[in-house]
């Protein structure tokens, strides 16, 4: 389902919808934060500051991309495009379902600050809900994906070995479906897409998806929360 579905359904029909996603997205964000561990393998801060990348995809890149700003240690971030080809990474071919692509956010940040592996925390816990399968909440299809671009070997084992200690742990009812992927390419997203939700605080799909995540962040890690108004 395309987002705009969602925007331009009749308002009745649209504040229902709304009203009972947010009180159960909000619930399960808040919940699911306070139970996931940090990873038992992970890197330790590094001794200088440096530039890392990360790319996470967990449904609509703008909520991510909201969660992710307001991290610590995070640099920059961007809303894009990752699992095919450069040739298909528009908006309007991705929403086709057939590029395999992923709405996803790539994620600078200083390894000094924070450390990959809490990152991976953050985006388990409070950006996504990784054991729904070719969604997320209303957004349905495999551009909507869970996934995981590792842009290194020591990514791939820190995020696997996590991945099983989560699962092993059932924090979750149900398996997580999250890919894990090399990252091949990242393609910046329109330029509209780009820190769509701080430009759009009243839209009713950021009141309703994506601000419960970012309160849960603020809320779970406020020692990871910093304040973000946009570029």
């Amino acid at each position: 389902m395309q987002r705009s579905l969602l925007l331009i359904a009749p308002l009745l029909f649209a504040a229902i919808l709304f009203t009972g996603y947010r009180r159960m997205a909000l619930a399960n964000a808040v919940q699911t934060a306070g139970r996931v561990p940090a990873p038992a393998l992970d890197d330790p801060l590094a001794p200088q500051p440096g530039r890392e990348i990360a790319v996470f995809a967990g449904g609509c890149f703008w909520g991510t991309q909201s969660v992710f700003q307001r991290v610590k240690g995070v640099i920059a971030t961007e809303a894009g495009y990752a699992g095919g080809s450069a040739a298909t990474a528009t908006y309007d071919q991705v929403t086709t379902e057939t590029t395999g692509h992923a709405e996803s956010v790539q994620i600078v940040f200083d390894p000094s600050r924070i450390t990959y592996g809490t990152l991976l925390r953050l985006f388990f816990s409070v950006a996504h809900d990784p054991t729904q399968l070719n969604r997320q909440g209303p957004d349905v299809g495999t551009s909507y994906r869970s996934a995981i671009f590792t842009t290194s070997d020591r990514q791939r084992t820190i995020a696997a070995a996590y991945i099983h200690q989560l699962d092993a742990a059932h924090v979750y009812a149900r398996p997580i479906v999250t890919q894990l992927t090399p990252l091949k390419g990242f393609y910046k997203a329109e330029e509209y897409h780009q820190d769509y939700a701080t430009r759009n605080p009243n839209n009713p799909y950021i009141q309703i998806c994506d601000v419960p995540k970012v309160k849960a962040l603020q809320a779970e890690f406020p020692e990871l929360f910093v304040e973000y108004k946009g570029h």
